[in-house]
Parts: structure tokens; sequence; C-alpha cells
């Protein structure tokens, strides 16, 4: 868990009482807040280099809510390791790695810190941009379609159960099947000759030797494992999940898209 401390009345509301944090790289950033690297890093006015951020979200004295972008992305990843194997962490980015902290938190966080105010927007100063605030994920759209995409991949036993290898076909282009997913195909298709945005096709690790691979475009979102079929969402078809068959194309397919993914360090 991350490591807090009450505040005393007198402290300053300059000082950061981590509450979580999360890394922002072509490789992994929350998708909730975009499709790729770039769109993530525009709504959060950073530059998207290839290096990447660490994101660390907490309160000050005050209670406010802060987002500190900093470019030591090992800290905020080794502080990450240790958190999710349940040991206390004290993250303290140095002042010379920090980008940039920035009003508000880009996430939804159900925690707060004990002994100061509840979170809460810091007063606006002139010139300031407009706090951070967490996508509208209540109604079904982008955000809703990625984090559906997510939640297949990290539950892809439950999801692959419930799909009948006979039930599922590839859509080949021109087949009177699911229009939707056929333009999908076709647009992952068309990433290997125009590779995407980095962060838009990404790689991590699966069972064996396989691969899961998240690949999203405009309006749709793909998740598949590289030895098996595929899953696709779509934002015109609200909580619809469409199988996708191996077939005598998708394993290339698949393959390609892995070869030109980004992938964790």
């Amino acid at each position: 868990m991350p490591t807090t401390e009450s505040a005393d009345d007198d402290q300053l509301g300059d000082q950061l009482f981590v509450l979580t944090a999360v890394l922002l790289t072509p490789a992994q950033f929350p998708s909730v807040l975009g499709d790729d690297y770039p769109e993530v890093c525009a709504g959060l006015g950073l530059e998207p280099y290839a290096e990447g951020y660490g994101l660390v979200l907490g309160q000050d004295g005050t209670g406010a809510r802060w987002t500190v972008a900093t470019e030591d992305v090992s800290l905020v990843a080794c502080a990450i390791a240790a958190w999710d194997c349940g040991m206390e962490y004290d993250l303290s980015p140095g002042e010379e790695s920090i980008v940039v902290a920035l009003p508000g938190w880009p996430l939804a966080l159900a925690v707060a810190t004990p002994g100061i105010p509840q979170p809460h927007d810091p007063e606006p100063q002139e010139g300031d941009r407009a706090p951070l605030a967490p996508p509208d994920a209540g109604d079904w759209g982008p955000a809703q379609r990625r984090l559906g995409a997510d939640e297949i991949a990290l539950q892809w036993v439950s999801w692959r159960a419930q799909v009948e290898d006979e039930e599922v076909s590839f859509a080949e282009p021109g087949e009177e099947r699911h229009r939707g997913v056929r333009r999908v195909l076709a647009e992952a298709r068309g990433y290997l000759v125009d590779p995407p945005p980095p962060g838009r096709v990404r790689s991590s690790f699966a069972a064996g030797e396989a691969r899961t691979l998240r690949v999203d475009g405009p309006g749709w979102s793909m998740v598949a494992r590289t030895d098996d079929i595929a899953f696709v969402l779509l934002d015109d078809e609200p909580g619809q999940v469409h199988p996708v068959g191996r077939g005598p194309e998708l394993p290339g397919l698949l393959a390609s898209l892995d070869g030109l993914a980004a992938r964790p360090l």
C-alpha cells in the first residue's frame, strides 16, 4: 500500500501525501485516458517523450488534489511493484525529476489521506489550467470501451471459457459479416503499412510464450492473445463484445502487430 502520514495543523499546503501512482509510457498508461500515448500526454499537457513519466497522485496539507509528473519512471515502477506485493514504499521523487504539478486527479480514487480535509480541487489561481478530472465512464463511450478491453485482458481465461471455437470465425474482407468488425480488422492491418502513434498497439506477457495484445483505434478496441482468438469492442455498440476466431489470417495479423507493439521494459 502507498504510505501516507497524518498532517499536523501547521503543515504547509505544498507537502504531498502520496495516495497512489501510475506509469505513463508508450507501453503502459491508463487506457481510460486515451487510445494512445500521445493522446494521453496531450490531455495532461505533457510532451510525449519516449522515456515516459511517472504520475504520482496525492493531497497537499489542505486536502487539495494534485498530480505530480516525474521523469523518474524507474522510481515509480519500483513503488508500484512494492505496493502490489503488499510492501510499504516511500515514494518521494526528487525535485530535479519533477516535470510539473497539476491540480486535480485524472483518475478516480476511493482513498484519502487521514488527518487532513477531504479531497477537493485546489483554489484556482489566475492563469491556472482547469483541474484534472477522471473521464466520464458512466455512459458507454471511448472510456468505457477501453476499460472493457482492459478487463477482458485481465480476465482472459474467464472470457475465453465463454466462447467455443466453433461459435466464432475470422471476418474476412468483403464477406457479409459484421461490418464493424471488418472495419476494425482492416484498420489494424493498416497499422502494418502506416504505423500508428506510440501506445496504440501494446504487448504484454501472457501464458507460455504467448503475448497479450491491446490494440486501439478510432471508435474501437481489440484485445487478443497471439496464440488464440481476439475480442473487439465498438463505441457504436454499447456493451457488446465480438469474438473473432483465428481463421487463416488472424495468426499472421497478431504476430505482425506484436512485432510493432510497445512493450514494458
